[in-house]
């Protein structure tokens, strides 16, 4: 018997299975031979949420929840943050490797020329409601280009893949802006091809009647540092619905969109906006004791505290909070980040957070540098798109070449009733009259 298995002695029939072990893993369709008769489905696995089962192999992000630990393609996301620019991670992401200097050049050039919105996409935003959410307005004109790049639907085609790749990670911070500005009632502005990728963002937000606009680079800096902090996250919810939808073959604009939808709920992408409200409702540093203990006894909860796959201190919230520190200089400190480090400080002493493995995540601080750099709450979901786009894709092109995957199809346990007697319109009538 081979020492990397599983036997499995089945009480119901005392039948005994010899299941691989390979990676950690028992594949799931193993479990299909584990059986009480010929009529017999066979066993499954039930795991709502998928918290216990992996539906790919994966060489793009690795994290380890239990100390803290997030790689993107083998390197640490901190040294990633300190060295790297947010296109050199995104070249990395998607390629395997980071880009010699000619790589990097050619990659931001072929970037920046896919900025550029087809004219009939900029009047498609048009009709918009004036008060219409940026996300709504990004999920959807990401759906749209399906339309204007119709070639996109041949996935196989690996050079045309990469086009649909480049014309993705252009065009998204270009949709985002001219969501954000749409929204203030203000003129779009196109793409300057002589900025990098967060100053040529910077500037389609808040370029005004001035005829160049400069962006701080420490600001700019930072935004691609919260670029490449949320560029990739292995298998969560955007990402698997990124992997589900592109399955299908469905092309990579409408899968995009697929997975910015996902992106926008209040439990993942909508996170940071939630911190805010939470930090307004404390008030100041002095309301913090007290806020704390309303979420101890239930009343309450601690936004942007614990993570799903972290159970330790999410090391992105360790970037971000000394990102934070670069930003306040330039911008002024915010008065809410008093609050969120008196929160911050209670919750790592407190033996009821502690035990709970209630770290800060991503989310604590990066809504307040985002408000800190200008932007509304409303954006900050798009903010997070337009990185998570890379990552999207990096994991779209890996699932395409995988002979393993297929178009996905979870199984589910029926709970409902079988084999009723169909009723006439007259004995339905009868018995809904009776039960009234």
């Amino acid at each position: 018997m081979a020492s990397d298995s599983l036997t499995i002695t089945d009480n119901r029939t005392d039948r005994t299975y010899t299941l691989p072990i390979e990676d950690g893993t028992v594949r799931a369709m193993d479990l299909r031979q584990i059986k009480t008769g010929p009529e017999d489905f066979g066993l499954m696995t039930y795991d709502p949420a998928f918290t216990n089962t992996a539906s790919c192999r994966s060489g793009i992000t690795f994290i380890d929840g239990e100390r803290g630990i997030l790689e993107y393609r083998g390197y640490p996301i901190e040294v990633l943050a300190e060295h790297c620019t947010f296109l050199e991670v995104a070249y990395l992401l998607l390629f395997g490797e980071l880009p010699n200097e000619t790589g990097l050049k050619n990659w931001v050039h072929e970037i920046t020329y896919h900025t550029m919105l087809h004219e009939t996409t900029k009047k498609f935003m048009g009709g918009f409601r004036y008060d219409a959410h940026p996300m709504t307005m990004l999920v959807s004109t990401v759906a749209a280009l399906a339309t204007v790049y119709p070639e996109a639907k041949n996935i196989h085609d690996p050079e045309n893949r990469l086009l649909q790749i480049k014309r993705l990670i252009g065009k998204m911070p270009t949709i985002a802006a001219m969501s954000y500005r749409h929204n203030l009632g203000f003129p779009y502005i196109y793409p300057d091809n002589d900025l990098s990728y967060t100053e040529n963002f910077m500037n389609m937000l808040w370029k005004m009647v001035g005829p160049k606009y400069v962006a701080n680079p420490v600001l700019s800096r930072a935004l691609d540092v919260l670029f490449i902090l949320h560029a990739d996250h292995e298998q969560n919810c955007s990402t698997n619905t990124m992997r589900s939808v592109g399955s299908s073959q469905a092309d990579p604009y409408v899968a995009t969109a697929a997975a910015a939808a996902a992106l926008s709920g209040p439990l993942h992408g909508g996170a940071n906006e939630e911190v805010l409200k939470m930090l307004d409702e404390i008030g100041s540093k002095q309301n913090v004791a007290a806020y704390i203990q309303k979420v101890k006894n239930g009343h309450e909860k601690l936004m942007g505290f614990g993570h799903r796959v972290y159970k330790n201190y999410d090391p992105r919230a360790k970037i971000i909070k000394w990102t934070a520190d670069r930003v306040f200089e330039v911008t002024g400190r915010n008065p809410k980040l008093e609050i969120a480090l008196e929160l911050e400080r209670i919750a790592l002493e407190d033996e009821y957070f502690v035990k709970r493995k209630l770290y800060p995540n991503v989310d604590f601080y990066s809504g307040i540098i985002y408000q800190a750099l200008g932007f509304k709450p409303a954006m900050f979901t798009a903010l997070f798109a337009i990185p998570r786009t890379v990552g999207w894709l990096a994991q779209w092109q890996e699932m395409v070449v995988d002979a393993e995957q297929k178009i996905a199809r979870p199984r589910q346990i029926y709970t409902g009733q079988r084999t009723r007697r169909f009723l006439p319109m007259e004995e339905r009538q009868a018995a809904g009259a009776m039960k009234k």
